[in-house]
């Protein structure tokens, strides 16, 4: 999913990762393998968000996705793994 600017700001002041911006060397690589997304990372890797179903109170939100984990100590070099579906859900609509 391809989220806007506000909600980028909207899942990263609920979850700790950074957004990897749009002109990062990386960027046509990882939209050829995973598809047109917004790409962040965090201390497990490279995630993105798909949406998931709204909640009781009808809010959009985006379920965390890891696709590729850290293979080394220093967080230098990404290794592919199975896309992994996550419980972790982000609401990307305004809070009322």
């Amino acid at each position: 999913m391809k989220l806007t600017s506000t909600h980028v700001e909207r899942t990263l002041s609920q979850y700790p990762a950074r957004a990897i911006p749009d002109d990062h060397p990386m960027m046509p690589r990882f939209n050829s393998q995973f598809g047109n997304h917004t790409f962040f990372i965090d201390e497990s890797g490279l995630i993105i968000l798909e949406p998931a179903e709204a909640g009781d109170d009808g809010k959009m939100t985006g379920r965390v996705i890891k696709l590729a984990g850290w293979s080394d100590d220093r967080h230098t070099t990404l290794m592919l793994h199975d896309r992994e579906v996550t419980d972790i859900l982000v609401v990307l609509d305004k809070a009322a």
